[in-house]
């Protein structure tokens, strides 16, 4: 069966509930959960997952990963032990396998105070059972984590702060977690194309994106801010954006205005945000793309499909599209 375009399950934390939107409904504009799930009591989720028949969430919290029914009801708890005293810099992170029959949990237990080394983790989505498990050679803070659709493979991002960025490669072979580290340790991983050939990824820094062919993570092509026209003196790429389908990839810059102030004689600066579209194969900048975010924030997630999701007030989000002829002409 060929994979959807797009993933069909998307997450927001509402007023302390999972809420799962099923984009497979085609539904725009703002967006109603499918279903809600009710953290256990007492329990602060950190990050979250939705199973794509709906029934179960998994949700981590600072000390472990839980599995529930909508109702509330706790199917599994996999606690991380010790519990940590610290109430900051350390977010476990957790994502289904593209087949839903696993659960990746990283964890950033040297933050965490655990006095071992981080570690990801697979469980049995149904019973929270330890698949397999593998020290990491990092002192992260949090993890992302995108899963490959036909691979089985899963592409985990740690953030170590001002110390750069690890991304590994992970699979399973007969219950072992085969790890790949990539060559790097100054980028950021930001999505995978529709059709999981390639990948794309922002430098620490912020002074350039690159996209890399997949697996093997060579460098298809590299843009510099300066190739969107800005000064690079004092403008950056965020670390979003993505796909917005196969051909396109949306970057976002931002900068400062430099305004005088007239009654005190200094240069006060605004914040500005920009979106660009990029053809996704050669590389070259399409012009600017409108994302309908609301001010200066960069709430913004393509979706792969031609679609993206930016959040309404209510804090559900908002599945948008562009108008018809709306891509514009290359700027170099």
């Amino acid at each position: 069966m060929a994979q959807p375009p797009h993933p069909r399950i998307v997450t927001r934390l509402v007023d302390g509930h999972v809420c799962a939107y099923d984009l497979a409904a085609g539904a725009a504009d703002v967006l109603s959960p499918a279903v809600s799930f009710r953290p256990v009591p007492g329990d602060e989720v950190v990050d979250r997952a939705v199973a794509a028949d709906l029934r179960r969430a998994y949700y981590t919290t600072l000390d472990a990963v839980v599995c529930v029914t909508s109702d509330g009801d706790e199917v599994w708890r996999s606690a991380f032990g010790p519990p940590s005293d610290r109430r900051f810099g350390h977010w476990p992170g957790c994502a289904l396998s593209a087949d839903g029959r696993t659960v990746w949990v990283y964890r950033p237990d040297v933050m965490a105070g655990r006095d071992r080394p981080d570690q990801w983790v697979v469980l049995d989505a149904g019973t929270g059972a330890l698949v397999a498990r593998a020290d990491l050679s990092t002192v992260g803070q949090g993890g992302r984590q995108l899963s490959h659709r036909t691979s089985g493979q899963v592409l985990l991002n740690v953030g170590e702060g001002q110390d750069g960025s690890v991304v590994y490669r992970g699979s399973l072979t007969e219950g072992r977690m085969d790890l790949v580290r990539y060559p790097w340790d100054d980028r950021c991983l930001i999505d995978l194309s529709p059709d999981g050939r390639r990948f794309l990824t922002v430098h620490h820094d912020q002074t350039d994106l690159a996209v890399h062919t997949y697996p093997d993570g060579e460098v298809a092509f590299t843009l510099t801010v300066d190739a969107f026209g800005h000064d690079p003196d004092g403008t950056y790429l965020e670390w979003s954006g993505g796909y917005l389908d196969q051909d396109t990839v949306v970057v976002t810059l931002v900068g400062e205005t430099e305004d005088e102030d007239e009654t005190e004689g200094e240069e006060v600066g605004e914040e500005w945000r920009r979106h660009y579209r990029v053809d996704a194969c050669s590389g070259r900048v399409r012009g600017e793309f409108d994302a309908m975010v609301a001010g200066d924030s960069d709430d913004f997630r393509p979706l792969g499909d031609g679609s993206w999701l930016t959040t309404a007030p209510s804090g559900h989000p908002v599945r948008r599209t562009e108008p018809p002829g709306a891509a514009r002409e290359p700027l170099r």
